[in-house]
């Protein structure tokens, strides 16, 4: 991956980190996007020392914020014509239903909108790459999600598996969309079920709520580089580089449920994202 450029989203902690890592190791040129500028240089001093890279690179963007995203694309267009992979790692998930900055409901805003639109501007960046990649991190949990229209955001009957899975089905929406919209070019995308990974994700920074859980049942989950495996894969791998609009599972196409593959809803749920995130209306 030598002179390739790398952008890694949430990549402070967990498989984020652990992707950010390994892919240095490659020889990319990684830059780690971060929300918080404090865990993000503790995480780009620890990615620079376990890597032994110095090709690795701060950049903060929060993915709750439209106008975020937006300053951190013009940012990194300004410094760099050609984008090579982005892997949409950064993912919420919150046990009482929250919203982004701009009335989204979290989980759908950050895992699914904020994705959508990062993308969405780095798109031209990444088509002038030989052969650019995108990386969506989804979820088994994908296989019990659903999208009602008339309830979005879930101000109605919310419960955090309800929100979880529906983000991330919305991420197979998104690549499978995608992928036929980037037909003829040499951009792919693909997603990933990383497996059970014993992150910090569900865990409420200020009030500790849900450590203890996480502390008794990490034995049973995956390590950080353990989940990041496929979305490395995916990024990295001479094996996929012409495969498209698929979804792995321990590096293999794996098999999505049949709302996944409905692509008349996912050509709907595109439309309906980008009224959400502005691209229709300048916003």
């Amino acid at each position: 991956m030598h002179n390739q450029t790398v952008i890694v989203t949430g990549a402070n902690s967990g498989m984020g980190l652990a992707t950010t890592v390994e892919l240095a190791r490659k020889g990319a040129h990684v830059i780690m996007l971060c929300r918080s500028r404090q865990r993000g240089e503790t995480a780009l001093a620890e990615a620079r020392r376990q890597s032994g890279s110095e090709h690795i690179e701060l950049m903060l963007c929060d993915l709750g914020s439209l106008a975020s995203i937006r300053a951190f694309a013009d940012a990194f267009l300004a410094k760099h014509r050609v984008l090579d992979v982005l892997v949409n790692n950064a993912g919420v998930v919150t046990v009482k239903r929250q919203t982004t900055s701009d009335g989204f409901e979290a989980m759908t805003g950050v895992n699914h909108l904020g994705h959508f639109l990062l993308t969405q501007l780095l798109l031209e960046s990444m088509i002038r790459s030989p052969q650019g990649r995108i990386v969506n991190v989804s979820s088994g949990a994908h296989k019990i999600g659903r999208f009602d229209f008339d309830n979005p955001y879930l101000t109605r009957g919310y419960s955090v598996w309800r929100g979880y899975s529906q983000s991330k089905i919305a991420n197979i929406w998104f690549t499978r969309e995608l992928a036929k919209r980037l037909a003829g070019t040499a951009l792919t995308v693909n997603a990933l079920h990383p497996g059970a990974v014993g992150t910090n994700i569900g865990v409420d920074r200020d009030t500790g709520f849900g450590k203890a859980v996480h502390s008794l049942l990490r034995p049973f989950f995956l390590t950080p580089a353990q989940g990041a495996e496929t979305a490395i894969y995916l990024a990295a791998s001479p094996d996929v580089s012409s495969v498209s609009g698929e979804y792995f599972y321990k590096k293999k196409i794996a098999p999505i449920s049949e709302k996944a593959k409905d692509d008349e809803f996912a050509s709907r749920f595109w439309a309906w994202s980008e009224r959400e995130v502005g691209l229709n209306s300048g916003k």
